[in-house]
């Protein structure tokens, strides 16, 4: 009976180094031990579940990644400003005449806006204020605009004049300076159009 048992825990002991050898060479660990039955399967200590990280939802941006820009602006958006030349503003300045000179050495002014609004000063004078019939303010337009006005001498042609007035004229930030007597067809129509014919020359 004896011998039975050694037998039996002598086929015990080589199976048991059987696995030991086994679980060495796999990185395992063995169940057996000294006269103890080996132990049921489980999951090995040190070790751990990693959970996969959550899909992010439809058009939401995982932490981390990069984004797009910004949406493209939907179409037909604000207008933009057209290339040619805009219309003044009716308060805008024509064009302003400037007398000085003479005896009393005066200094007037006559300012018109696109308007036909005007404005003439005169020494300490209250300023005088009025305005064009659209037909008067649309011919000094014309006469302004007149290609042979752009052709009049931006400055007087002829020798100064004792005592004698000086009309300055600025247009579209171009000024032609003309002296008693020395005004050509073109300066003489717009002239023609002005209030009063033009600032006045009496202090």
């Amino acid at each position: 009976m004896a011998r039975g048992v050694r037998g039996v825990r002598g086929v015990r002991g080589r199976w048991c180094g059987a696995l030991l050898l086994a679980g060495v060479l796999v990185g395992g660990a063995s169940g057996c031990g000294t006269g103890a039955e080996p132990t049921g399967g489980g999951t090995a200590t040190g070790t751990s579940r990693t959970a996969s990280p959550a899909t992010p939802a439809s058009g939401t941006a995982a932490p981390g990644t990069a984004t797009s820009g910004p949406a493209s602006p939907p179409p037909g958006g604000p207008a933009t400003a057209g290339t040619g030349t805009a219309e003044p503003r009716p308060g805008a300045v024509l064009v302003e005449v400037v007398v000085n000179g003479g005896l009393a050495g005066v200094r007037n002014q006559l300012v018109i806006h696109y308007d036909g609004s005007w404005t003439s000063r005169s020494g300490r004078k209250p300023p005088r204020t009025g305005r064009l019939t659209p037909a008067e303010a649309a011919e000094l337009r014309a006469a302004l605009e007149d290609p042979a006005y752009a052709r009049v001498p931006e400055r007087p042609t002829g020798g100064p004049v004792a005592d004698g007035f000086q009309y300055f004229v600025t247009y579209r930030h171009r000024l032609v300076v003309a002296g008693d007597g020395e005004r050509p067809p073109a300066l003489r129509r717009v002239f023609a159009v002005l209030p009063d014919g033009g600032p006045p020359t009496t202090p």
